[in-house]
C-alpha cells in the first residue's frame, strides 16, 4: 500500500515519504535540545513549587480596630439562611445593624467573618475564620470599609458636590407632585443645553440643595447612594477634554486637549 502511494508523487517527495515510513517504524524518537529539560524526571518532580513565594497576610483594614463615636449603636444578629438561586451552595449570613443620630442602615455579612464588639470602649475588631482562603480574605477588608462607612454616615453624613461647567448650565431643586414616588420627594432640574429640562427624583433617604446655579449638593448616609446618584446627573454631560464643558463630582479634574487642526 505504501509503494502505490508513493509512486503517485514526484521522486524528490517520494524520497521524503519513505524516509518518514520507515523511521516511523523504530522505537526510538529524539527530541530537540530545548525540550530534552522538560521531559527530565528528576528527584524533586513531585514536589512543585508555588507560582508565589510569599506567605499570605492578614488583611491591613481588617485587622484595625473600628471606633464607634457616641450615639451609635451596632447590633449583631443571629445567623440566617437565605435562599439564593444564583449560587448552589447555601452560605449562612448575618445581619449587622447600624443606628444613629441621623438614621440607621443594615447589610448582610458573610458568617465566616467574626466581629469583637467592645461596647466599652467603644471598638469593634473583625477577623475571619479561616484567613488562608483567598474569599474570606477578601471579604475581610471589604467588610470593614462598608461597616466605617456605615458608623460615619449615620454619625456625620456623607455629600458630594457636583459643578456646572458650560454656558447655560443651570440646576434648580423643585417639587413634582404628579412624579413623586413616596410624599415629600425633592427633584433635581437640569438645563444643560437640551430642548427640555432635565428632571432626576432624589432617591428616599437623600437630600439636595443648590448653594448656587451651578453647584448642587447631595447629602445622605449612605454614601453608595449617594455617589451613584451623583454618577447619574454626570452621565447627562460628561466632562469632554476640549472646552471642559461637563458636570463634575466632588474633586474631579479634566485634561484639556488641543482643538483638532486640519
Amino acid at each position: 500500500m505504501t509503494t502505490t502511494l508513493t509512486t503517485m508523487f514526484a521522486p524528490s517527495r517520494r524520497r521524503v515519504l519513505e524516509a518518514v515510513a520507515s523511521s516511523s517504524s523504530s522505537s526510538v524518537v529524539t527530541l530537540p535540545g530545548f525540550l530534552v529539560p522538560a521531559f527530565q524526571q528528576t528527584a524533586g518532580a513531585a514536589a512543585r513549587r508555588n507560582f508565589s513565594g510569599t506567605t499570605t497576610r492578614p488583611s491591613k483594614l481588617g485587622r484595625t480596630p473600628l471606633s464607634i463615636p457616641p450615639g451609635v449603636e451596632i447590633t449583631i444578629g443571629e445567623p440566617f439562611v437565605k435562599r439564593d438561586m444564583t449560587q448552589w451552595k447555601q452560605q449562612p449570613k448575618r445581619k449587622i445593624t447600624v443606628q444613629g443620630p441621623l438614621g440607621q442602615l443594615e447589610m448582610d455579612i458573610p458568617d465566616f467573618i467574626k466581629i469583637d464588639h467592645d461596647a466599652e470602649a467603644r471598638r469593634a475588631t473583625l477577623s475571619v475564620a479561616n484567613r488562608d482562603e483567598k474569599e474570606q480574605r477578601e471579604m475581610w477588608g471589604t467588610t470593614w470599609a462598608y461597616l466605617n462607612r456605615f458608623i460615619m454616615g449615620v454619625s456625620e453624613g456623607h455629600t458630594a458636590v457636583l459643578r456646572l461647567v458650560g454656558i447655560g448650565y443651570r440646576a434648580t431643586i423643585d417639587t413634582r407632585p404628579e412624579k413623586e414616588e413616596y410624599p415629600g420627594q425633592q427633584f433635581v432640574c437640569l438645563k444643560l443645553g437640551f430642548s427640555h429640562p432635565v428632571e432626576m427624583g432624589v432617591p428616599k433617604g437623600m437630600k439636595a440643595s443648590t448653594p448656587q446655579p451651578t453647584r448642587i449638593l447631595l447629602e445622605g448616609i449612605n454614601r453608595e447612594q449617594v455617589m451613584t446618584f451623583a454618577a447619574d446627573i454626570r452621565r447627562w454631560r460628561v466632562p469632554e477634554p476640549y472646552k471642559g464643558k461637563g458636570i463634575f463630582v466632588n474633586g474631579e479634574t479634566i485634561k484639556l486637549k488641543q482643538k483638532k487642526i486640519k
